[in-house]
């Protein structure tokens, strides 16, 4: 037996709820196990077992998994606690199929995808990562790296892609409200750290730093003269990357750049915890 779940995968990543129209009347417990799943037009999962507890025509607690093609796997589980508190994991070893679903990113490939949800009174707070994986076709992206004279590193993002060793990003919805509190990725060519809101379908407001990884490895090679590295002894030393500015509506952003001589303390202390923790 197998299934199409392409839209129930979209409205459990985007958090929809149809309250309209109410599909199931009772509660009841079902129990899943499926040869296979399509979770897009191309992907699918085999083996998806497990059991959905389902109250008031909601998922309440589930706990489920499946496995891709060469040994990849796929868990999923909701946990609601007494007190309403509703805590949503998600793991993937292949993260391509459940990313490719955002419509600005166009050029994903590999990685690993780890999610984490908490939400309780419609607020959810959360945390997204994914490990070792490889980007191109950014618009956003793009254009912040051409503002920055960053050729080289926009011909590798239009060509093959630029690869990132992690991901994180924490942040929290609320209503149509879905604030950043930090998003930060690591990589052999860059590294970014950015914070900001993004109102859905009004108003777009992001800003962060962006530092090619050679400056980042020259100024952990000289942590004990971490003064002098980053401001430097002459006349135009000491700039490490950009400071930048994303705002606007979803389809007319504007993009702003500044060069940067000094890296904040929360960026070096950031990079300094992924090396340690890599």
């Amino acid at each position: 037996m197998f299934l199409n779940a392409n839209s129930i995968v979209t409205n459990l990543l985007e958090s929809k709820k149809e309250k309209e129209n109410k599909i199931f009347k009772n509660n009841f417990n079902l129990k899943i196990n499926l040869n296979e799943v399509y979770i897009d037009e191309i992907y699918f999962v085999k083996n998806l077992q497990g059991l959905i507890f389902i109250k008031d025509n909601e998922v309440v607690d589930t706990n489920l998994s499946a496995n891709f093609e060469n040994n990849k796997n796929i868990v999923f589980s909701i946990e609601t606690k007494n007190n309403g508190e509703k805590i949503t994991k998600l793991y993937s070893s292949k993260a391509k199929p459940l990313v490719k679903r955002y419509k600005f990113i166009k050029g994903f490939d590999e990685g690993d995808l780890d999610f984490i949800s908490t939400k309780k009174n419609e607020k959810s707070v959360s945390n997204l990562k994914i490990y070792d994986f490889k980007l191109k076709e950014v618009p956003a992206l793009t254009k912040l790296l051409t503002l920055a004279s960053l050729q080289g590193i926009t011909d590798i993002l239009t060509g093959e892609g630029i690869r990132f060793d992690e991901f994180e990003m924490k942040f929290n919805n609320q209503k149509n409200l879905m604030t950043i509190d930090e998003l930060y990725a690591i990589g052999p060519a860059i590294s970014i750290l950015m914070s900001g809101y993004v109102e859905e379908e009004k108003l777009v407001s992001l800003r962060g730093t962006l530092v090619p990884a050679t400056t980042i490895n020259n100024t952990i090679s000289k942590i004990p003269l971490l003064g002098k590295i980053l401001v430097g002894d002459k006349t135009g030393e000491g700039v490490f990357g950009v400071s930048f500015k994303i705002k606007g509506p979803p389809k007319d952003l504007e993009t702003s750049v500044n060069p940067i001589k000094t890296l904040t303390p929360r960026f070096i202390t950031r990079t300094l915890e992924k090396i340690k923790r890599n």
